[in-house]
């Protein structure tokens, strides 16, 4: 079996891969992780590419709006996000919430209401049932290597110091999944090719970070993180593989490990509440779709 979509070489050894790289993150200076897993990931796909061009199809189809509408709706999320934790910050947390929700929906709706103008399924941002035993199996098995290296044995603070930690963490994880994963690397892949659309949405996803304030060495390690998340949708094309397990996990684990962040109980309902309206979203557009297929049929 080849990578959904590609002839980069059978499934089992890119899961392989896949299991190699989280299994890495419990010796690997988290620098070096960034620099040596898409460098591995590379060699890998040059190994089993049978001499194809990196670029993808030579008869490759650049898609112009596609490019402007990902160079739109990043930057805008990217705003929102620094606007909400550099000029709002926790002196003003109202301001703050408002505006980084605003930008978790955005990443989510945008994406689905674009992809339904354009006519193209949501299976293309990774939201449909094909491949989902896979998808499923392979994200329970990077998400306990993650559990095992990171919260295996973790001592849980005080509930009201986690609880909202973990609700804000699916959140944001899916919202990563589906913008970066599924709108952001599919639309690059589609006009770039598959080597260069994973690389430049791992790289975009690092530097979204600038958003909340982070440096450059953290930003390495997440450019590595990107790569093994965006091999992992291409190999099944269904977000269930990243989330609700592995990318919230993550993000819960160094929100605890950081610390810095205390939100109330009240939290959780703010967070519920833009998942909510992700949910809807994604609801809406399917309706449309189905609306649309009944017209033509």
């Amino acid at each position: 079996m080849k990578i959904a979509g590609t002839d980069n070489g059978p499934k089992w050894m890119w899961a392989l891969w896949l299991v190699a790289a989280m299994l890495s993150l419990a010796v690997l200076d988290l620098t070096v992780f960034g620099l040596v897993i898409p460098a591995s990931a590379l060699v890998l796909a040059v190994l089993t590419g049978r001499g194809r061009r990196l670029r993808g199809s030579a008869r490759q189809t650049v898609d112009k709006l596609d490019l402007a509408v990902v160079a739109a709706l990043y930057l805008a999320v990217v705003v929102l996000f620094r606007v909400a934790f550099t000029v709002f910050t926790a002196a003003n947390v109202l301001g703050l919430f408002l505006c980084f929700g605003a930008g978790l929906v955005l990443g989510v709706a945008g994406p689905v209401f674009y992809t339904v103008r354009r006519g193209r399924p949501l299976s293309d941002l990774g939201l449909w049932l094909g491949n989902w035993q896979e998808a499923v199996v392979l994200g329970f098995v990077l998400a306990a290597i993650q559990f095992a290296i990171t919260l295996w044995g973790y001592a849980l603070p005080a509930p009201v110091d986690w609880v909202p930690l973990l609700v804000m963490s699916l959140t944001v994880g899916a919202f990563e999944t589906v913008f970066f994963r599924g709108f952001v690397q599919t639309r690059l892949s589609a006009s770039l090719g598959r080597i260069p659309g994973i690389a430049l949405a791992a790289a975009l996803y690092a530097a979204y970070h600038v958003g909340y304030g982070m440096s450059g060495e953290g930003m390495v390690f997440l450019f590595g993180l990107g790569v093994v998340y965006a091999v992992a949708i291409a190999l099944v094309r269904n977000i269930l593989v990243l989330w609700p397990l592995l990318t919230p996990l993550g993000s819960f684990f160094n929100n605890l490990n950081i610390g810095d962040i205390e939100l109330p109980w009240e939290a959780i309902l703010g967070f519920a509440d833009v998942l909510g309206l992700m949910v809807a979203a994604v609801w809406l557009g399917r309706r449309r779709l189905r609306k649309a297929a009944r017209r033509q049929a």
